[in-house]
C-alpha cells in the first residue's frame, strides 16, 4: 500500500513501561528511552491511500485520522508501534482495515483545518455500540527543528507496526523519509481517546512532547509473523 501522512501533530506522554506492557501483543515489549516509554496521540491527514503502482484514491483514500499508539520492540530487536485505536472519517477504509488486518479503526465524524500557522483537529465517534470518545486538538507551528533530539527520533522514527493477525503477532514494515519536524505550541487538547484506549489518567496532564510535521510519503510492506525473518 502507498499513502501520505500530512500535517501531523504528535502529542506524547511519558509513562512507566509496566503501565503499557499488558496492552501489547504477545512477543513484544515496551520500547523505552531513559527508563520510560510513551503514549502517543497523533492527529494528521491521510492522503491518497493506494496500491502500488496505481495512483492513490483522491476521495475514499483521503481523510483525517487520529490515533493512540504505544512503542514496541520485538524479540528480534525490531522497533515499532502498536495502535490502541485509530479514528478515521471514511467508513470503507475503516471497515477494510478492520476486516483485513484486524486493526482497531473507529468510524468518526472528523475535521482538520489550517489557519496560517495554526492547525485544528476534531473527532467524535459515530459508531453505535462503542464507548463515547472524542478529541479537539489545536497547535501553533513554530520553527523547523534542524537537529532532532534523541527523544524526537525515538517518538517519530518508526518504520514498523506490531499487531495480532489470525492469532499471531506480526510485524508490518513501512518505508518513508525521516519526518521533517517543527516545534509546536499546544493551544488545546480536550480528549478522552487515550482513556478509551485503556490508558485512563495519562492525558490528564500536559504532554511531555509536542511536535509537528508537514508530512511524509509512505509505502507499506507485507506483514510477517514475529519470530520469522
Amino acid at each position: 500500500m502507498t499513502q501520505s501522512w500530512l500535517d501531523a501533530t504528535f502529542l506524547h506522554w511519558a509513562v512507566d513501561p509496566e503501565t503499557v506492557a499488558p496492552l501489547l501483543p504477545a512477543g513484544v515489549r515496551p520500547d523505552v528511552v531513559d527508563g520510560v516509554t510513551y503514549v502517543g496521540l497523533i492527529a494528521f491527514r491521510m492522503h491518497r491511500i493506494g496500491w502500488w503502482p496505481l495512483p492513490g484514491m483522491p476521495y475514499l483514500g483521503t481523510f483525517p485520522e487520529t490515533n493512540v499508539r504505544l512503542y514496541s520492540v520485538d524479540e528480534a530487536g525490531r522497533r515499532g508501534v502498536v495502535f490502541r485505536s485509530l479514528e478515521a472519517s471514511r467508513l470503507l477504509p475503516v471497515a477494510t482495515a478492520r476486516a483485513a488486518f484486524r486493526l482497531p479503526y473507529r468510524w468518526a465524524r472528523m475535521s482538520a483545518y489550517q489557519y496560517g500557522d495554526v492547525y485544528w483537529y476534531g473527532s467524535r465517534r459515530r459508531e453505535p455500540g462503542l464507548p463515547h470518545a472524542q478529541s479537539l486538538i489545536g497547535v501553533q507551528v513554530g520553527p523547523a527543528i534542524e537537529t532532532p533530539s534523541a527523544l524526537d527520533h525515538f517518538l517519530t522514527a518508526r518504520w514498523r507496526l506490531h499487531f495480532t493477525l489470525a492469532g499471531r503477532t506480526v510485524h508490518m514494515p513501512n518505508a518513508h523519509p525521516r519526518w521533517p519536524l517543527h516545534e509546536a505550541k499546544l493551544l488545546a487538547c480536550e480528549e478522552d481517546l487515550v482513556a478509551a484506549a485503556g490508558l485512563p489518567g495519562v492525558s490528564s496532564r500536559p504532554p511531555d512532547s509536542v511536535l509537528f510535521s508537514p508530512g511524509v510519503p509512505v509505502r507499506f510492506g507485507t506483514p510477517r509473523a514475529v519470530g520469522r525473518d
